[in-house]
């Protein structure tokens, strides 16, 4: 390919809305083109490492048996009104209506289409096991489409689902395309860790993410020495044993004025109220903190979580607790509903369902019977001391939303808790028959008895694999691709406006082809070397050839991109030494 015949414009300066290096880097480098937020036009560049992604996926997947279909990305309302997810998805899902005025979609993922068709077309137990599997453009409305690619509103993605009779042919199913995974994520070079995760909406039983480690990552993710992997959402917490709470001394309410906060609350204790054996701290403390959860309906709920007041709730392990509802802030307006709640203040006496708030009340796992907190007493300026979980209050059941530290206990006993970043690129859900009832999918078995098939559900963000592989591969002058999905194996540069440049040039290219190899050939006459140098970095193909001086004495120069190393090639080596 001739760069003066490709269509491509790069950039000297950084789109004013790029966040991460991948959504810079791809738009300067000519790669995509924004068209509205969070959406984007593949170019020529673009397209060449999308297709080589691809090829690695359908590859992989061939290698299990999948087999590709392609659903419309225009659906019909009914099959996700059936499922619930009509209303489960929210503002995230793009609705509209066709002429007819009925109400259609575009789909941000297929199970049930694929579950539809499966029914439509197979009657018993001798036509399964089947995993079948698309690479097709998906829509959500995501609330933050600032990352380019990396999360768009408009992305391409791999889904694949398994069908069968048995849970042990699913189990097989969920361990053929966990290998598959693994092949796809060595193959594109990424650093990745394979975490347990929450299913959330998707339902079912197992459920692992592929996290690309990454600082960009909107994911953290945990890791121990001995070898436990989990997404924050799914990690669980070792609560303590409950304690024999009959000898503990009675609950008292104190004055501490001022307090409305748990570092005030600790420097007054320690100074009022000091202990004997060791400083209050905040653990000692029981913060009760409150949120609005807003369902798919439209219906509204107070929660209020009572955690130990040294911790935050997490939002994201938070939102996975109480998915489909979306978390909103417990605003004035929700307390001046409740005058019971004392801001700053409160405790569990009015909260519960069998409260005069009737809110319910859920607590952090490590608030067990037994344990003593100092909390609010639900008036101002003051606060409990010595109050006992299961002896003075109870709460309605317990949550997973208190934020994971590093150091915390792995809940397998691995060992402490390491935090990372990473970015979900994939993720297998073990879906079993939840989709299958809802849309009716039964075939008879052996034994001539209709059965409810079970069903795996398999994701790789494919578009999203592009900007992920930049994330993780480049530098300060620009992309540097990994020869697996580069556009181009070669990129040829003739630094010079010598006419005989060209003609050899011309030649040496043509030889280059002749390998096999893909070559881009910067043969812009009218362009200076430094601005050639500066593409050709930006552009960021494996192997940079120079044809300048050098060739008078038969040399050229070729420079590996990753390391920067630059060699000096006799001519009649080149093809040797590009590795052909």
């Amino acid at each position: 390919m001739r760069m003066s015949q490709l269509f491509l414009r790069t950039l000297r300066d950084d789109p004013a809305d790029a966040e991460v290096p991948s959504h810079r880097l791809l738009v300067r480098a000519g790669y995509i083109r924004r068209v509205a937020p969070g959406i984007y036009s593949w170019l020529p560049l673009g397209l060449r490492v999308l297709a080589k992604v691809e090829a690695i996926v359908r590859e992989e997947m061939a290698a299990i048996g999948g087999q590709e279909v392609r659903f419309p990305a225009l659906l019909p309302r009914e099959p996700y009104e059936t499922t619930e997810r009509w209303t489960e998805y929210g503002e995230n899902l793009f609705r509209l209506k066709d002429r007819r005025g009925n109400d259609m979609l575009l789909g941000p993922t297929h199970e049930e289409m694929f579950t539809l068709l499966v029914n439509d077309m197979y009657s018993s137990y001798k036509d399964l096991p089947a995993v079948l599997y698309q690479i097709q453009t998906k829509y959500r409305d995501e609330a933050r489409p600032r990352a380019g690619i990396l999360r768009g509103r408009e992305f391409i993605m791999k889904d694949s689902y398994s069908f069968d009779v048995t849970d042990e042919g699913l189990e097989q199913a969920y361990q053929a395309h966990r290998a598959a995974y693994i092949r796809i994520f060595d193959r594109l070079g990424f650093d990745y860790a394979i975490v347990q995760a929450d299913s959330g909406a998707m339902g079912g039983s197992a459920s692992e993410e592929f996290l690309v480690v990454s600082e960009n990552g909107e994911d953290t993710f945990v890791r121990s020495p001995g070898g436990y992997t989990a997404n924050v959402e799914a990690v669980t917490t070792i609560a303590p044993a409950p304690i024999d709470f009959a000898d503990l001394a009675a609950a008292h309410v104190e004055q501490t004025p001022d307090t409305p906060t748990i570092d005030t609350l600790v420097a007054h204790a320690n100074e009022a109220f000091p202990r004997a054996d060791r400083p209050w701290t905040g653990a000692d403390t029981l913060k009760n903190v409150l949120v609005m959860l807003r369902y798919p309906d439209g219906s509204t709920e107070p929660l209020a979580i009572g955690l130990p007041g040294d911790r935050e709730v997490d939002p994201k392990r938070l939102e996975a607790q109480v998915s489909p509802a979306e978390v909103e802030a417990f605003d004035e307006a929700a307390f001046a509903r409740y005058p019971a709640l004392a801001k700053g203040y409160i405790g569990p006496g009015v909260l519960g369902a069998e409260s005069a708030t009737n809110i319910r009340y859920l607590t952090d796992p490590r608030v067990v019977d037994g344990s003593s907190w100092i909390t609010g007493a639900d008036t101002p300026d003051c606060h409990v001391f010595d109050l006992v979980a299961g002896r003075d209050f109870k709460s309605d059941g317990t949550i997973e939303a208190a934020e994971v530290r590093e150091g915390d206990p792995a809940p397998d006993g691995s060992g402490p808790l390491e935090l990372a970043r990473g970015m979900e690129l994939g993720h297998i859900f073990q879906l079993g028959r939840k989709y299958a009832e809802r849309l009716g999918l039964k075939v008879l078995d052996e034994n001539g008895k209709l059965v409810t098939v079970t069903m795996g559900s398999y994701g790789v963000g494919v578009s999203r694999a592009v900007a992920a592989v930049v994330e993780g591969s480049h530098d300060e002058f620009g992309i540097v691709w990994p020869k697996a999905v580069a556009p181009f194996d070669v990129h040829v540069v003739v630094a010079g406006k010598d006419p005989s440049l060209y003609e050899a040039a011309d030649g040496i290219v043509a030889d280059i082809e002749a390998t096999g190899l893909e070559v881009i050939y910067d043969d812009r006459p009218k362009v200076s070397p430094g601005v050639k140098f500066k593409d050709a970095e930006l552009i960021g193909v494996p192997t940079i050839v120079v044809i300048g001086k050098g060739l008078a004495d038969g040399v050229v120069e070729v420079k590996d991109r990753a390391t920067g190393v630059k060699t000096e090639v006799a001519l009649a080596d080149l093809v040797a030494a590009l590795g052909a």
